[in-house]
């Protein structure tokens, strides 16, 4: 996962500035985002948890609300999150969506629901800039995921999302990376460590 600054000094910094326009210019991307709905779909079905939290797309992102929307459809004790980051603390809280709920843009002009219940997810989709092996995940440098999950006991499970053309040779873990339990992309699943 990404480290805690985003400083002119982060060896990330041309390695996110180059995957971001790569996914931005994809010319599939609506083609491959159809093949990871199918992808995370197909995956929930056999997952136990009950409480998700998922984010808003941003930047070209793959968007889980449609996939986690049929997810939840029919089945009330089925709870969908989008994180509110609070920047005091650097961390997330997640509160429930649904499609049509109240929304304003934070303080980074990102969607978040508004007065709606916070809860703990079990499980969190996180959007992947980059993968490589082991799990290991390039965000946007933040560190908002990392701080969240350190603060979460026991730790929710954490599956990125991100498109097969995102992996990245030989990527090597920063000092505050801890490996995602799962990774998937609209090739399937590209990591996993869970049943």
């Amino acid at each position: 996962m990404s480290s805690d600054s985003a400083s002119p000094a982060d060896p990330r910094r041309a390695l996110r500035d180059v995957l971001i326009e790569l996914r931005q210019e994809l010319p599939n991307r609506l083609q491959r985002s159809a093949q990871l709905q199918e992808v995370l779909r197909v995956w929930l079905l056999r997952r136990p948890e009950k409480r998700i939290g998922a984010y808003w797309p941003i930047k070209g992102e793959f968007d889980p609300l449609p996939a986690l929307y049929r997810w939840g459809e029919d089945q009330p004790q089925r709870r969908i999150g989008l994180p509110v980051k609070h920047k005091d603390s650097g961390t997330l809280s997640y509160h429930v969506w649904y499609p049509g709920c109240p929304m304003q843009e934070d303080a980074f002009g990102i969607l978040k629901p508004l007065g709606t219940e916070a809860f703990e997810p079990e499980l969190i989709l996180v959007p992947c800039l980059g993968y490589g092996d082991g799990g290991l995940r390039v965000g946007y440098g933040g560190g908002f995921v990392e701080r969240t999950l350190r603060q979460r006991e026991p730790r929710p499970i954490t599956v990125g999302l991100a498109y097969s053309v995102s992996w990245v040779p030989g990527l090597r873990a920063q000092v505050d990376d801890k490996p995602l339990d799962a990774i998937l992309t609209d090739a399937g699943p590209a990591w996993g460590q869970l049943d």
